[in-house]
């Protein structure tokens, strides 16, 4: 349920074959745009998830070597002919250098999922998501990737994209991007929706809640986010309330149902207890509104 602007910057990078940087709060809605993208437009979605030590190997390739072990030990032979009669070790290495090619190929290459993308048949999209959780060394080693979308593999090399993809970065601003990331991407920055749009998105993924209790909790949720915690509740939780008052049959919100269920809506005990000693005030205010 993307509004126009975000509508746009998808486009708009689609058209331009430039990145998107996605910024926004945790659990806005980045990561399943990505996914609605993928499906929206036909195409597979590959994920890179990031995290704190991230290197080259998990990103992007590794060698099999067990396989050319395995190749090695089954060519022996044909090897130990290569070398007969030879008169010197240099002699030896020349001959088996020959056959170097053969142990560094595609055949024993391990695609992780950045050279997925680039090797795709077809056109895809990658997510490389929570881009900010990396280290800064692996933020720069995507820029070749992001600017000529082609990797440099030192055995084989340059492979450039067979098709470009369609590529979403997602950050929740653990730290802040470097300025030559910035600049190879467009920008889209996410917020928690407005009443009517999370209203709409309960609609879609709780479709059997009460429009009441639907109204009352948007309005609650809302007035939650307002207050000073720890982390404000995303929409994937508001939805997960929403699910649990229907499981539990709940027609209407009350104080008591909602001190009941926070733990639903709230992830910190702290936050809960900020929530609950205002629980009734909340809820009177959003049968208000």
């Amino acid at each position: 349920m993307a509004d126009p602007s975000t509508v746009l910057s998808m486009w708009l990078a689609i058209r331009l074959e430039r990145p998107l940087l996605i910024e926004g709060p945790a659990g806005v809605g980045k990561t399943d745009l990505a996914r609605a993208a993928a499906e929206a437009l036909g195409r597979p979605l590959v994920r890179l998830q990031c995290y704190e030590g991230l290197d080259e190997a998990k990103a992007l390739y590794e060698w099999d070597y067990a396989k050319q072990m395995l190749y090695t030990q089954l060519l022996r032979d044909v090897l130990a002919n290569e070398v007969a009669g030879v008169k010197s070790i240099g002699e030896a290495a020349d001959r088996v250098a020959r056959s170097h090619a053969t142990f560094w190929s595609e055949r024993f290459l391990i695609a992780r999922p950045l050279l997925t993308a680039l090797q795709s048949a077809i056109p895809s999209v990658l997510l490389i998501d929570e881009v900010d959780r990396s280290d800064p060394e692996f933020e720069a080693f995507l820029l070749e990737v992001l600017s000529e979308y082609q990797v440099s593999i030192p055995e084989i090399g340059t492979i450039h994209a067979a098709y470009r993809p369609l590529v979403l970065l997602t950050s929740n601003r653990v730290r802040e991007m470097t300025d030559a990331l910035r600049r190879r991407c467009l920008h889209l920055h996410l917020d928690y929706p407005t009443p009517a749009r999370e209203l709409a998105i309960i609609a879609l993924r709780v479709p059997e809640i009460e429009d009441s209790l639907a109204q009352h909790l948007v309005a609650f949720v809302q007035e939650v986010r307002g207050m000073d915690l720890r982390k404000v509740p995303s929409i994937a939780e508001t939805v997960d309330w929403a699910r649990s008052l229907v499981v539990l049959g709940a027609r209407s919100l009350d104080p008591e149902i909602a001190q009941d269920t926070l733990g639903v809506l709230l992830k910190h005990q702290e936050d809960k207890e900020k929530v609950e000693r205002r629980a009734r005030e909340l809820v009177d205010s959003a049968m208000r509104h």
